[in-house]
């Protein structure tokens, strides 16, 4: 396929933040774009009011007019039902059709790509390399899987010839990409409704890998058994993190490289596996030839991303952290990040589980992950793609939990809840919908 022949791009379910990022990027390039999703969000008001109609009714006749087969790619999210009316009209007609993977495909085909697969880290990771490497001046494009604060979008730059992309294990979808540089953050077991077991996953992960031919052009975190060069924090690594302060709320770190040191670096995403995410950035950018006074700057400016241990109070007497957490380890990972800013505080965390099969595959996990907790409050599991599963259900996980300082509400409950709690720190963590609540406890706690 040949995208200097598309004018027009529909996306069905153009809401999702991988599917949006596109969506940014069709557009800024020229083409005409619209699309369909299930509910509005945030999300697609912002695509709307960036001049790009979307509708919410599976109806063939609001498919723009000018969308003919000739003319137009459809891009479709793998969630999309079967019985979906568009994408049978699509389908019928024979238009062009592709997964959001098998586009990123097409456009890393032809650029310098930069892909950052791994279970967990891969939105910081990508974010933190593609603001590096716009920051510096590269010509870039980085498609990324959350809102980076900098730019107020999941799409970084415009260029031609440099692209960052997430490469997605899900549905083994980071296959598609054609990476120049790679990394690989973490292959800890996830979507076992795919894969099956963790042996797959790991087998998934070394075919993404040995899509780099030249090793020294990958970069893993220290343990994963991977040929590349290692990235680690306070563990031998031929990138190291170490010499770690924190000054003003930022650390403050030196990175030994196979070439030398890099002194008094800053950055301001608490965390360890922040702090690494930034390390395995700065490694692909300084291989790359970024130099080394831009990463450093950048790395200092970097603000964050929507959803990733993202302050929405943080006054003395109140502090409200919203986090995109829905694994164990990257929960483990929020209580590292926010125990280490506030050692006294009781803090409590409201979990919402996303998805039946990944509370039933991870519940002993989530257990005791959500047991370090002071205080924490379990809403239902959001579903998203799934049906339900008898006897997988928060109460479930719930009794699992060693922490007595535990309850199950229901959404319509907790803002209230939380208006009475005395703690100063709290935290609310999950990838369903629980997003959408926090404008509203944000001002409820204001």
């Amino acid at each position: 396929m040949n995208l200097n022949q598309i004018h027009n791009v529909f996306f069905i379910g153009i809401g999702g933040i991988g599917m949006s990022a596109l969506a940014r990027y069709f557009k800024a390039i020229g083409k005409d774009v619209a699309g369909y999703d299930k509910t509005p969000t945030e999300l697609t008001s912002e695509l709307i009011a960036s001049g790009i109609p979307i509708h919410f009714e599976d109806d063939i006749q609001l498919i723009p007019s000018t969308f003919n087969q000739d003319n137009t790619l459809v891009v479709v999210t793998p969630a999309v039902p079967v019985t979906h009316s568009q994408w049978n009209y699509f389908i019928e007609r024979d238009y062009e059709l592709r997964k959001r993977a098998e586009v990123l495909g097409i456009i890393t085909k032809d650029t310098f790509c930069f892909a950052v697969a791994g279970t967990h880290g891969k939105t910081t990771t990508s974010s933190i390399l593609g603001h590096i490497l716009y920051e510096s001046g590269a010509d870039v494009t980085a498609f990324v899987g959350g809102i980076v604060e900098n730019y107020n979008s999941n799409l970084i730059g415009e260029g031609k010839t440099v692209t960052v992309v997430e490469a997605d294990e899900f549905d083994r979808s980071f296959l598609h990409l054609h990476p120049d540089i790679a990394c690989v953050t973490s292959m800890d077991a996830d979507h076992l409704d795919i894969y099956g077991d963790s042996a797959s996953i790991e087998a998934s992960f070394t075919e993404f890998a040995d899509k780099v031919e030249d090793k020294t052009n990958l970069f893993v975190a220290n343990g994963l058994p991977l040929k590349g060069f290692t990235v680690a924090v306070n563990n031998d690594a031929d990138y190291k993190a170490h010499n770690i302060r924190i000054d003003d709320g930022q650390y403050v770190f030196d990175v030994q490289t196979p070439t030398g040191i890099i002194a008094d670096l800053r950055f301001g995403l608490p965390g360890n596996h922040n702090l690494s995410n930034a390390v395995m950035a700065l490694a692909m950018a300084q291989k790359y030839g970024t130099p080394t006074d831009a990463i450093a700057k950048a790395l200092l400016s970097f603000k964050g991303i929507r959803r990733r241990f993202s302050y929405q109070i943080r006054r003395d007497d109140k502090v409200f952290i919203d986090d995109y957490a829905h694994h164990p380890t990257e929960i483990n990972a929020v209580h590292q990040a926010v125990r280490e800013l506030y050692p006294t505080e009781k803090i409590l965390a409201v979990f919402q589980p996303h998805l039946f099969s990944r509370t039933r595959d991870f519940a002993d996990g989530f257990a005791e992950s959500l047991s370090q907790f002071d205080e924490v409050i379990l809403l239902d599991i959001y579903p998203a793609r799934e049906l339900p599963m008898p006897g997988i259900t928060s109460s479930w996980l719930m009794e699992k939990m060693t922490n007595p300082n535990k309850r199950l509400l229901q959404k319509n409950e907790l803002i209230p809840v939380l208006k009475a709690a005395p703690n100063k720190v709290i935290v609310t963590i999950g990838a369903g919908d629980i997003g959408e609540m926090v404008t509203d406890i944000k001002q409820a706690l204001s």
